[in-house]
């Protein structure tokens, strides 16, 4: 009576009871799912996973290191309650830290958040950046400001209270919830193959916009917000040299710039962040996904302002300070990571799936502009509609994937994707194309 389940064909009428059921229509069979492919519990079908929960599954299903008995000890022990890690210290959570901060933290960062939920973790960002501009405008002698957040078109950063006003993506996932307006500045993407004209035009028009929004609020922009490569908004990727001549804005106009790594973090791109491979240090990094449990990194710059966010008790704060089972969970993952050596495996076997990609965009006209970093990558339709179509045919054939964007297909395999998985995945894909 104890086991907490139902029988395999009532999973949808249960949920379609009680809850909007709008995802993926299999039940995942987290027993016999493994490594880069999804079981259906239903009808017993396999899909390869270019979906990993959407990228926050860094190993793949039941991967055998997992079965650990001295891991599986931690993980019940965190999981019989939940303590609040905010109030009260656990072995477990500090084990946990210990571990991030050796595999995960660069050394750049010293201070660290934890909470569940990567929209709070972006928020709690902006937070320490609101924090942090008013204490600067004080000591300069101006009252206020310090109450926006300089964003970009395009952009995806959660769906909570401050984060609404940064994210516009789809329009039903912000449209009509009250929102400030705050400074939204055009995203210059690049196309690929690049055309190095094109895309200067596009920097100069957003730096100009930069300049403008500062112009009229010089004292109000507390943080430079972006994403290194922007996810649902359409895999969108820009030059390292734009994001560096941001930090050089974040530096000359006294504003945090905070990277959200929500998705792009956790080796997904070759290396642990993103940023690592773009020549710029953020101040904030927000956090979340593959890493389980969510949250923000900050660098030395926040100490400017003696008594900023992360001295100051209860200016950011949550009762359960992230879950304790997340922690364990991540903490295995990492050390698996490391020992497996998954971050190099995202930059070798992204190569190979780029190419792979690439080949089928010579062989296919309707793809384009195929793009990637690590194994995060992506590729445009011609519309929305073939774009859609072909998701489904996709997923039809076995092969998971999602969309972002307006027309664009995104692959998100977790990082023990291994060479034969992207023979598959490019087979599965011309076959659908065909």
């Amino acid at each position: 009576m104890a086991k907490i389940s139902v029988p395999t064909d009532q999973v949808f009428p249960t949920l379609q009871s009680n809850i909007l059921v709008d995802g993926f229509h299999i039940v995942i069979d987290l027993e016999r799912s493994h490594g880069s492919v999804m079981v259906d519990a239903l009808t017993g079908k396999e899909y390869l996973d270019c979906y990993s929960y959407f990228a926050s599954l860094p190993i793949g299903h039941n991967h055998p290191k997992m079965n650990d008995e001295a891991f599986r000890s931690s993980l019940m022990a965190a999981a019989l309650s939940k303590p609040a890690n905010s109030d009260v210290y656990s072995r477990e959570f500090a084990g946990f830290v210990k571990t991030f901060r050796d595999i995960a933290v660069p050394p750049e960062f010293r201070y660290l958040f934890f909470i569940a939920g990567g929209a709070l973790a972006v928020e709690n960002a902006m937070k320490a950046a609101f924090d942090w501009k008013v204490q600067h405008n004080r000591a300069r002698g101006i009252e206020g400001g310090g109450d926006t957040i300089l964003h970009f078109r395009e952009a995806f950063h959660g769906r909570s209270g401050y984060t609404l006003s940064v994210t516009n993506t789809e329009p039903v996932k912000t449209a009509d919830f009250p929102k400030f307006d705050w400074p939204r500045i055009s995203n210059p993407k690049l196309q690929f193959p690049v055309e190095d004209a094109t895309v200067r035009a596009a920097e100069e028009q957003a730096l100009g916009e930069i300049d403008e929004a500062f112009a009229r609020n010089p004292t109000g922009i507390a943080g430079i917000l972006i994403e290194p490569i922007q996810g649902e908004g359409g895999d969108n990727h820009f030059r390292p040299e734009f994001l560096q001549r941001l930090r050089e804005i974040a530096d000359e106009r006294d504003a945090l710039l905070i990277f959200d790594e929500v998705q792009t973090g956790m080796g997904v791109t070759g290396t642990m962040w993103a940023f690592q491979q773009l020549g710029v240090v953020p101040d904030l990094v927000a956090f979340g996904k593959k890493t389980q449990v969510c949250g923000v990194m900050s660098t030395n710059r926040i100490d400017e302002i003696e008594y900023n966010v992360f001295h100051v008790s209860s200016r950011i704060n949550s009762t359960w300070g992230g879950n304790l089972v997340d922690m364990v969970r991540c903490a295995r993952y990492l050390q698996i990571m490391r020992e497996d050596g998954l971050v190099e495996n995202a930059a070798v076997v992204g190569g190979v799936f780029k190419q792979g990609l690439e080949a089928v965009q010579a062989d296919f006209p309707v793809v384009r502009n195929v793009r990637s970093r690590g194994l995060l990558l992506a590729f445009d339709l011609p519309d929305g509609a073939s774009r859609d179509s072909l998701r489904q045919r996709c997923w039809d054939a076995g092969l998971a994937t999602l969309t972002c964007g307006p027309r664009s297909l995104r692959f998100r395999p977790p990082l023990v994707f291994s060479e034969e998985d992207v023979a598959a995945a490019i087979g599965l894909l011309r076959s659908v194309l065909k």
